[in-house]
């Protein structure tokens, strides 16, 4: 995962901004996501992970391959738990030192379920290797 400080954040013209209430369905049927490179989904509190599923569902569902990036109130905590629902990239809030952030993915680098990235379970990776 792509980690950016928040002054280096920036929209550029092939970049979407997806309000975590919206419908990303009605949004996919207007041909919102063609020609985007980027979607950003807000997490307004580190609470609210509304965004956790809208990246899924991009991934998953509307088969979204460029960069999904998480904004707002996003915690170091949260990080791996976000790449592993398809984001790829996070603004770090300021003052949040990327250095811890990438102890959390080195701490947390194995699971058994699957996730976006890996859809098979750990006992299934088994088999197929």
């Amino acid at each position: 995962m792509k980690l950016i400080a928040a002054t280096e954040s920036a929209l550029t013209p092939d970049t979407l901004e997806v309000a975590n209430d919206a419908d990303l369905a009605a949004l996919a049927a207007e041909g919102a996501f063609e020609d985007v490179q980027r979607i950003d989904l807000n997490f307004p509190k580190f609470t609210d992970g509304r965004a956790f599923s809208q990246a899924v569902l991009l991934r998953r569902r509307f088969g979204f391959a460029g960069d999904i990036r998480a904004t707002g109130d996003v915690l170091i905590d949260q990080l791996v738990q976000m790449a592993r629902s398809g984001f790829t990239s996070a603004v770090l809030a300021p003052g949040v030192d990327p250095g811890a952030a990438d102890r959390q993915f080195r701490r947390y680098a194995g699971f058994y379920q699957g996730d976006v990235q890996q859809p098979l379970p750990h006992f299934a990776r088994l088999e197929t290797a």
